[in-house]
């Protein structure tokens, strides 16, 4: 077996000022830009966890749980939480920091799911994870769980395409919802 590397090992932070250039048309930080930086931090610790050039194939449990504000600073935390036979999941977590009170809050959470690359752009095994902790435990079988219910809904949502009928059943479904259904009556059969 391939010897593996601590989660230790690539776990990287960036710091990054919030600059005006940041700024959606709300005054906050856009989330794209964060989303832009996740994204860095999350191809550095799985490429050096990889010994290869990462790319993002998915991103999970985008949470943006409070806006950034121009002038704060922000550290992206990212350490590998889950690895498979070529893939990684890099777990991000962001703290924005005002500088003038010290005040910090937690802002952002989200999951990236890298594929380690070699130089021709075929995909390689990546190392084990070496879990040390039970913060590193955890985060692998969260990792997992994450992984199960994602490919349950993928099952779940093919299924529901495949099958759909506009019936009686959907338009009871959708009576309480904020939604208008303008379907013509020779359209419907």
């Amino acid at each position: 077996m391939q010897e593996g590397h601590p989660v230790s090992y690539s776990q990287r932070t960036i710091i990054e000022l919030m600059v005006p250039a940041y700024a959606n048309f709300g005054g906050k930080v856009h989330g794209g830009t964060l989303m832009s930086t996740m994204d860095k931090v999350a191809y550095v610790c799985a490429s050096k966890h990889a010994g290869n050039y990462c790319v993002t194939v998915s991103v999970d449990a985008v949470e943006f749980l409070e806006p950034v504000e121009v002038g704060e600073v922000v550290s992206l935390m990212g350490s590998v939480n889950y690895v498979g036979t070529k893939s990684l999941v890099v777990g991000i977590k962001v703290v924005a920091e005002n500088i003038q009170t010290g005040a910090r809050r937690h802002t952002n959470t989200c999951y990236f799911t890298m594929v380690a690359k070699n130089a021709k752009g075929d995909t390689v095994t990546v190392p084990p994870l070496i879990l040390e902790t039970v913060d590193d435990v955890r985060r692998y079988c969260a990792a997992l769980q994450r992984k199960r219910l994602r490919d349950h809904a993928r099952g779940y949502m093919a299924d529901y395409r495949e099958n759909f009928e506009y019936d009686e059943a959907v338009q009871q479904f959708l009576d309480k919802q904020r939604c208008v259904v303008a379907i013509p009556e020779s359209a419907n059969s």
